[in-house]
């Protein structure tokens, strides 16, 4: 009778595992001196299987930030944010909660090195495309925000940014619990966008659905993004 070997772990699973890997070792070590070696010996895999899912050590790690994505916007999917100052409070509240994905949106060179001068657009900027216009229209309709939808990613991405920096810039006396900075952003957008106005109950359901089908929407193309990048 033959050996019974192990049964072959699914790729999928064997690419999570690696991107584990490389997700500890770029926190402890940071990017630039990170190797293929490094991940293949902690990920407990030979250096060819990593080859078997990603041709080069940049395309791992832009995998990597990739799954930071789909992970950032679930996480702020499940808290069910109904308006748009609370998106991106959750926003930038899940970024300061995931070290790796904080550092790709303020380019941490520290950490990311090389990878956080390459122009990952669709991870490392808050860059939301089509859907968000589509997202702003749907709350224009329903008189949440003013009509100036051109001007809201601007300043949105001043505010968002604005804080997400903060932690770096200001004096350790005038650090700010995360909690706070969460309910300032959330507070910032929604007074530089709303029209000012109380919502009757069936706009105000409409907004959070909207809200909702935005993070959906988001989720959808991440996850596929990530999925055509967990092998060669």
């Amino acid at each position: 009778m033959g050996r019974v070997g192990r049964p072959p772990q699914d790729p999928v699973q064997r690419a999570h595992g690696i991107l584990d890997a490389a997700a500890e070792l770029v926190l402890r070590w940071g990017y630039d001196k990170t190797t293929i070696d490094d991940v293949a010996k902690r990920a407990g895999v030979a250096k060819g299987t990593i080859y078997l899912h990603w041709k080069t050590r940049d395309d791992l790690f832009a995998a990597l930030l990739r799954r930071e994505r789909v992970h950032l916007v679930e996480e702020i999917r499940a808290s069910a944010p109904t308006t748009v100052g609370e998106l991106f409070g959750e926003f930038v509240g899940t970024a300061l909660r995931r070290p790796l994905m904080r550092a790709a949106l303020v380019r941490d060179s520290e950490v990311l090195g090389k990878l956080a001068r390459m122009k990952q657009r669709s991870t490392m900027r808050l860059d939301l495309g089509g859907a968000f216009d589509a997202y702003l229209d749907r709350l224009i309709e329903h008189g949440a925000v003013r009509e100036a939808p051109r001007d809201h990613m601007t300043v949105i991405s001043a505010i968002v940014y604005g804080f997400l920096f903060l932690p770096d810039l200001a004096p350790e006396e005038a650090q700010l619990p995360d909690e706070r900075i969460i309910e300032l952003v959330a507070d910032t957008v929604e007074r530089a966008m709303s029209t000012g106005r109380a919502l009757p109950e069936e706009d105000a359901q409409a907004v959070a659905r909207a809200t909702l089908d935005l993070l959906d929407s988001m989720a959808e193309v991440a996850h596929r993004r990530l999925m055509t990048s967990l092998t060669t």
